[in-house]
């Protein structure tokens, strides 16, 4: 108790060191959608979260039965690309239908027992699961499980982790294994009897049958245990033929589960234990790319601030509820990496990055334990930062206190073993940091309130603009309309007055006409008029036969008056004919206009006019 302080206060201080790209957190199966929930993050910094929780309730459903259920998600850590993790429950007495694996496959038995059978190069074998039970399959393998009856009618629950080999790469998307069922039923009778060399009524038989779902009421009859049987020995006489099943064990020993609960652990005191199991502890996870380990912390424990320098832990919670605490470096740029603490509980699963410090703390009234999966199955030798193993301690403390800008004295203290623990006794750290993240959620909720707020004035802002621009674009769209109106107004009463001009001048020119015409009907009536005369006097100058001379002499006199008077008559009609000449060019003229008006509104209506207008002014 009296190093907790040093020991909390270290931790704080030195979880800014070392750090990897941030980790994603998906779930998986049916519809490969995103379940993640991220941890409360340090409000004081940005970017992406680092840990990562998986509630219990975001699993994907892959199957569910009145005899057991499935579900799944999938996690990625940037590496080594995606890990499938896959939750199996069996009631009491139920069977797992055989599936062929896709991908290297690490189980752990949760609760209850049963029997893994699997088929192999050489024969079809079996081992019984007890509770505690670690056990890894390759890929290619055709393997099912049945739970066992008595004594405890315990449900069978398996938590499998699916993921690469050493050697061998599986396609995600193809999903962790496939029914044997689903095979064999893709090929016709005669190809299986051809295969198989088995009758035709017994090809028929698997063929036919309805397909049931992945969990099964185990069979109680001997006859359907031996159908099970031949099923997948059908098929691994089959794959066989092609080479494609798995080499699996060579022998009895390899062939041994590895229990958690019975093995010895790594590390114990009276404030919980740890234990890891590597391919050194565990022949079967040989060319496995997953480890595994187990931890159990008592009431107010920690572990201890720490990082894994091999290996992405994927952890599942098992019993109780427990704070993780995972830091990001001070050199990753914030917009990758942000510190963060989540709470979790039974059945979440969470994930931690290599490279990043860690804390997980239980809470005073209850013990957290949890177990999982590591990225690496070499012995991970975790890096903690306080006791005597501590890395720091191997550094020259001058260079530590440049780091931390601190007096050497100060890093003396630090340093100074008072611990050999790494599972410490931490009374109330979690609910330290439960606090801490409640206040940094309702700070989160405050600001996001705030980030709401702004943005509904924003879009208030926004909108009151854009209602006043469209206000006075439908303003001006009004002015337009009136001044086009306006214009047209003006010229429909100049279309009138050209109209009336033109009825006028050809109400002028059908006068004129007429008034010639009258002229005409007067001159001829005049020259008759004169012929009658001229007749007349030459009648009577017959009839006198004197005085002719003088009447001659005012004869020649008249004539040429007449004459005189009939030529300025003749130069009056001709100015008239040139003024009608005239009016009819100025009427052409205003056609002519009036039609350039029309073209120019169809042009460009009155801008269009305008720019006319200009070029006719400047023309």
């Amino acid at each position: 108790m009296g190093n907790k302080p040093l020991a909390v206060t270290f931790s704080v201080l030195l979880f800014i060191i070392v750090a990897v790209p941030a980790l994603r957190v998906e779930g998986g199966g049916a519809r490969d959608r995103d379940v993640s929930v991220r941890g409360v993050r340090d409000t004081d910094e940005g970017g992406e979260d680092v840990g990562m929780v998986v509630r219990r309730e975001d699993r994907t459903p892959v199957s569910e039965t009145e005899y057991g259920e499935i579900s799944e998600v999938r996690v990625r850590d940037g590496a080594r690309g995606v890990y499938r993790l896959q939750f199996i429950t069996l009631e009491p007495n139920a069977l797992f239908l055989p599936v062929l694996l896709h991908s290297d496959m690490v189980l752990y038995v949760r609760t209850g027992s049963g029997r893994l059978n699997w088929a192999d190069e050489n024969d079809v074998k079996r081992i019984d699961l007890r509770r505690g039970d670690i056990y890894r399959l390759w890929p290619g393998t055709i393997f099912y499980v049945q739970s066992s009856l008595e004594p405890e009618r315990e449900k069978l629950r398996i938590h499998a982790i699916f993921t690469n080999t050493e050697e061998d790469e599986y396609e995600p998307s193809i999903g962790a294994y496939s029914s044997i069922g689903d095979l064999l039923h893709g090929f016709n009778s005669k190809v299986l009897q051809e295969a198989f060399k088995a009758p035709k009524e017994v090809v028929e038989e698997i063929i036919s049958a309805t397909r049931p779902p992945p969990i099964v009421h185990a069979p109680a009859s001997e006859t359907r245990t031996k159908y099970w049987e031949r099923e997948a020995r059908f098929l691994k006489t089959y794959l066989s033929s092609t080479g494609y099943l798995a080499e699996g064990p060579g022998n009895n020993k390899k062939m041994k589960t590895f229990n958690l609960f019975k093995a010895d652990r790594d590390f114990e005191n009276c404030n919980g234990w740890s234990l890891t199991v590597t391919r050194k502890d565990m022949h079967a996870l040989k060319h496995s790319n997953v480890g595994v380990f187990m931890v159990n912390l008592t009431k107010g424990s920690m572990m201890g601030p720490h990082w894994n320098p091999r290996g992405t832990e994927i952890a599942i919670v098992l019993e109780g509820q427990g704070m993780i605490r995972v830091v990001c470096s001070s050199t990753t740029k914030e917009s990758e990496c942000k510190n963060t603490r989540f709470k979790v509980s039974e059945g979440d699963v969470f994930v931690v990055p290599r490279f990043h410090p860690m804390a997980q703390m239980s809470f005073n009234n209850e013990s957290f334990v949890f177990m999982g999966f590591s990225s690496s199955t070499k012995r991970n030798y975790p890096q903690f930062l306080a006791g005597k193993s501590s890395i720091l301690r191997a550094l020259d403390r001058d260079i530590l206190a440049a780091v931390f800008n601190v007096t050497n004295t100060t890093i003396g203290q630090i340093l100074a073993p008072k611990t050999d623990s790494i599972i410490l006794d931490c009374t109330s750290c979690a609910e330290e940091e439960e606090r801490i993240m409640e206040e940094e959620i309702k700070k989160e909720r405050r600001e996001e309130e705030e980030e709401a707020r702004r943005r509904r004035e924003e879009e208030e802002v926004a909108k009151r603009r854009e209602e006043e621009e469209k206000a006075k674009k439908r303003e001006e769209e009004k002015e337009r309309e009136k001044q086009e109106e306006e214009e047209r107004e003006k010229e429909r009463q100049e279309e009138e007055e050209r109209e009336r001009e033109r009825q006028e001048e050809e109400q002028r020119r059908r006068e004129e006409e007429e008034r010639e015409q009258e002229r005409e009907e007067e001159e001829a009536r005049r020259r008759e008029e004169e012929e009658r005369e001229r007749e007349e006097e030459q009648r009577r100058r017959e009839e006198g036969g004197g005085g002719g001379g003088e009447r001659e002499q005012e004869e020649a006199r008249r004539r040429e008056e007449e004459g005189e008077r009939w030529e300025r008559q003749r130069r009056a009609e001709r100015r008239c004919r040139q003024e009608a000449a005239e009016r009819e060019q100025e009427e052409a003229r205003r056609q002519e206009e009036e039609m350039q008006w029309q073209h120019e509104e169809e042009w460009g209506g009155y801008e269009g006019r305008r720019a006319v207008e200009e070029v006719w002014i400047k023309a």
